[in-house]
Formats: structure tokens, sequence, C-alpha cells
């Protein structure tokens, strides 16, 4: 009866967890469209609008390292409730930089406020997806699959319906008044997890110094190179190019391009949900192991590859990145859900928020290098082609940068290790 209770309890706490982290999820989709939308029409540059998510993606590679070693030492309710808090300021004090005149100057403080929210959003993600390890029972590798699956691709589904949010938002109400509704919800959200989430949760029997956050096993190091440059293909065309691309060649409005970007994440994130159904067959009900992570990395070259070269023989632009994108994120989809698996299935029970911490720090610093290379490869395009093709160079600039990235994770996936060999003994 005990245990059944503290089952129960469990279960409470990670679904508490887990509606935190959708609400999240939920506001940071609707900022980036707000962001990106807005200042493009105030007159920004492709690379100045990389910039703008330069902070952002940078501050989550030190929040994820630096957070998961906090959240072993002092519990995830604390870096959950962390998170939260962070976002509610970083969108107030976003909401107050519209007026501001001098360029250089804005860009720097919403510079500021964009990593502020990258500090907010790899707090709350590390606290969730640590709390899977916790709540499900050791060696039921196949049930933390289905959980891991439902988890990431619930919150990517979110996150599209977070880019649809956000250009409403600026089409409806406008820039301002949109980071106020988004300040108020979050905060709502915050207290009812403050109050609901014991102290402890996900808390390491075995504290160790900071200096543990880089003492990780060869599988997941190795899978967090691989993860680096599997987002980095995704980043590269996503956050800049193809926003632009839309906007500016295609002349769609703002709910219509946060639609697009919203309905092609909600897509992936169903994929990543029902990613176990999808790969049954081919895994004959077993959890994935090194071989489905190479498997479908390849997959994901092919088709990479296949949209530029597309577009090179003269095919309808819309089309393919329509269509092209949609395979692009269906195989995309099954790579990372895989991976969101592995990774767990490499951690230590016992120091999961940890492992998670430091995989995780790799999965930002992959969206840090796709935004990078996608403002300048969108700004390069724009340089060196003619007038009449500046909107089809950049896409093609930047989905060349998306084959080179795939291509080296097909590479790192090829040395990753048996997972039951390299996971650390709890």
């Amino acid at each position: 009866m005990t245990e059944s209770k503290e089952s129960l309890v469990s279960w409470r706490n990670y679904a508490v967890v887990t509606a935190a982290y959708w609400a999240f999820t939920l506001s940071d989709g609707a900022l980036r469209t707000l962001v990106l939308l807005y200042y493009h029409t105030q007159g920004y540059s492709p690379i100045t609008l990389a910039f703008l998510f330069l902070l952002y993606e940078l501050a989550g590679v030190v929040t994820n390292a630096i957070g998961g070693w906090l959240a072993g030492r002092k519990g995830l309710r604390l870096t959950l409730i962390a998170g939260l808090g962070i976002q509610v300021l970083a969108v107030l004090a976003l909401s107050l930089l519209d007026d501001l005149g001098v360029l250089l100057l804005s860009v720097a403080l919403v510079m500021l406020c964009q990593g502020g929210s990258g500090v907010a959003k790899d707090l709350t993600k590390m606290s969730a997806k640590s709390a899977i390890k916790v709540v499900v029972p050791a060696g039921r590798d196949s049930l933390l699959f289905r959980w891991v699956a439902v988890l990431t691709g619930s919150k990517n589904a979110l996150k599209g319906v977070g880019f649809f949010v956000g250009g409403l938002l600026l089409e409806t109400v406008g820039f301002r008044h949109g980071l106020w509704l988004m300040a108020a919800c979050l905060a709502v959200v915050l207290l009812c997890a403050r109050g609901l989430l014991p102290a402890d949760l996900g808390r390491s029997k075995i504290k160790k110094g900071l200096r543990s956050i880089f003492a990780r096993s060869r599988g997941l190091n190795m899978l967090s190179a691989a993860r680096l440059f599997l987002f980095a293909s995704r980043d590269v065309w996503f956050v800049v190019g193809v926003p632009i691309f839309l906007y500016g060649a295609l002349d769609w409005t703002f709910w219509q391009v946060g639609g697009f970007m919203g309905a092609w994440t909600i897509g992936y994130g169903i994929v990543q949900s029902f990613t176990p159904q999808l790969l049954r067959l081919a895994l004959r009900g077993e959890a994935p192991r090194q071989l489905s992570a190479q498997v479908l990395a390849a997959a994901l070259l092919v088709v990479a590859l296949a949209l530029p070269l597309a577009l090179h023989a003269g095919l309808d632009a819309q089309m393919v990145i329509m269509v092209g994108l949609g395979v692009y994120g269906l195989v995309f989809a099954l790579n990372s859900s895989v991976h969101s698996y592995l990774v767990l299935a490499y951690a230590s029970r016992d120091e999961v928020a940890t492992d998670v911490g430091f995989y995780y720090a790799s999965n930002a610093a992959g969206r840090l290098l796709g935004t990078l290379a996608s403002g300048t490869l969108a700004w390069l395009g724009m340089a060196l082609a003619d007038t009449q093709g500046i909107a089809l160079a950049v896409v093609l600039w930047c989905l060349w940068g998306a084959v080179a990235f795939a291509l080296i994770t097909v590479v790192i996936s090829l040395i990753l290790p048996t997972p039951n060999k390299e996971a650390p003994t709890p």
C-alpha cells in the first residue's frame, strides 16, 4: 500500500513538472516568433536577427551544465521554479524595449533579455527531462523510451502552437501587450508548481563538486557531440532563412509565417510522440541502440541533400520548401526522439540531472552554432545573389549548411558505443 502511494506521488510530481514545462514551451515558441518578426519589421538584417538569438543559445550551454549540477544538489523543484521566474522577468523586460531608437543599444538589450530567456528555457527543460529517469522504475527500458517520446513530442508540438500564437499576438494585440499576457500566464504556472512540488525532487544522494559536470562516459560524450551537429543542421535553416523567405519572398503575413513554422514543429512533435510505434517493427519491441541513431542520421543526410539539389534543378521553390521540409521534419523527429532516449540510457540514475544537463548543454551549443550559421549564410546569400534571386539564394545557402552539419552527425554517430555497456552503474 505504501509503495502504491509513493508511486502515485511520484507520477503526480512528474505530471506537475510536465504541465509546467508545457506552459513554458508554449510561451517560448510564441516569444521566438514575436521577436523575429517584430524586429524584422523594424529593419533588422538577417545577421542582426541571428545575433538577437545568440545569447539565448549561448546561455543554454552554460545553464544546462551548471543547472544539472545544481539540480542534483538542491533538487529539480528549485531549478524549475527558477526557470519560470527568470522567463517572467525576461519577458517583462523585453516589453519595455520596443521604443528604443538607437540600433546598437536596442540590439544589445534585446540580446540580454533573450539570454535570460535562454537560461529559463534550459533550466525548465533539464528539470522536466531529468524527472522521467527518477520516476520510471530501473530496468524498464521500453517504458522509459515511450515516456521520453511522449514528453519530447508533446513539448515540440506545443512549441509549434507557440509559434502560431506568437504570430497571432503580434497581428492582434501587438508586441508589448502580447508579452504582458505571456508574463501573467507564466506567473500563475510558477505559483502552482511551487505549491505542489516537494523540495527534494530529483536531489542526488551523492554530492559532487562542480568539476563533476565534465566527468561523463564515452557514450554520453559521443552522443552529445552528435546531438550538437544534429540540431545545428535544423537551426541553420529554421532560425532566419526560411521565415524571412516566407515573409519577404512569398509575402506571407505574420500569422501565416508563424502558422507554418508552428505546423512544422507540431508535426515534428507528433512524430516524436509516436516514435516507439513507428520504429516497433524495426526494433522488434526493444529499446533503441546505437544502430538506430546511425541509420536515422544517414537518412537525415539523404533528405537534407535532396532539398538544395531540387532547388538547383529548377523545381518550384515553394513546393520544395513546403514538402521537402515536411519530410525533413519527419526524419529529424525520429533522430531527436531516439537521442532523447539514449541520453537516459547512458545516464546514471542517481546523477541523471548532471548527465542530462551536460547532454543538453551540447544541444544548446548546436542551436547556437546553427543560429550563427543561419544568419551568416543568409547574409552571404543576400550579398552574393543578384537582385532577382535574393530569397532563393538565402534559402540555398542555409540548406547547404544543413547538409554539412548532417554529414558530421553521421560520422560521429558511427562511433557510438552500446548504451548498456557504457551507462554508469546507478
